[in-house]
């Protein structure tokens, strides 16, 4: 497998419970490089479940999605830093100085993580924007927020796969864009409003996809995995002929 095939791919970890998420990290080890641990599972199993992710060699994306004043922003981020995790997210609808205060505690912790500011979730459309008070589109939003976000010092960005062309195309190639909403050819659509296919998503400029249910509630989630992983490594051929 392209080693930047697997350096593509994040796993959900979006189980209930320590167990389910050992379990699965089993089935995927030596598959996969990569998993994201969500509220659900840190709420369930604590700091512990991040730390023994990466004892085991998997890339641990921590996605709290911080959203509180300044202060207790950067205070999370440092308390974060102390686990492990590559990535953590942060709301850019926290505003500049939450981000500012973020990326400053990031700046001076030991081996801390990659900030990404999280633009508009995925489950938000046109009409869940506006009944909070945000009359304008999805894309004119994401673009508003990640451009604070870079200019608040935040080099990573979680956007939808249908603005992802848009931010690549504005904001150049250096922002790590991480993208969830991805959905397999035929796969459920659940309860994402904005999703594409692995290949779309990567062509349009993602640098990681976030992939959940597909992946962990197949029969098979090593098989279901190396299926996106091969259709990853497809993309990255044909782009580059």
């Amino acid at each position: 497998m392209n080693a930047d095939a697997l350096d593509r791919l994040i796993v959900a970890l979006d189980v209930p419970s320590a167990a389910a998420a050992r379990e699965l990290a089993a089935q995927l080890r030596g598959t996969c490089r990569w998993v994201k641990v969500g509220l659900e599972l840190y709420l369930a199993a604590g700091s512990s479940i991040v730390e023994e992710l990466n004892s085991q060699g998997f890339s641990v994306f921590l996605d709290l999605k911080f959203h509180d004043i300044p202060n207790t922003v950067a205070g999370a981020v440092r308390s974060a830093a102390s686990m492990g995790a590559s990535l953590l997210t942060v709301h850019a609808a926290g505003g500049p100085a939450m981000l500012r205060a973020a990326a400053e505690a990031a700046a001076a912790t030991k081996n801390a993580p990659q900030l990404l500011a999280v633009t508009v979730l995925t489950s938000m459309d046109r009409a869940q924007l506006s009944a909070i008070g945000i009359e304008t589109t999805a894309a004119d939003q994401v673009l508003r927020l990640a451009r604070m976000a870079i200019d608040s010092e935040i080099r990573g960005l979680v956007c939808s796969p249908e603005e992802v062309a848009l931010l690549r195309r504005e904001l150049g190639a250096e922002p790590r864009l991480v993208v969830p909403g991805i959905r397999p050819a035929g796969a459920a659509v659940g309860d994402q409003k904005r999703i594409a296919t692995p290949a779309d998503a990567i062509q349009a400029g993602a640098s990681q996809l976030v992939v959940g249910r597909p992946i962990t509630q197949a029969a098979d989630p090593a098989k279901a995995a190396q299926a996106i992983l091969n259709e990853i490594a497809g993309t990255e051929i044909g782009s580059a002929l």
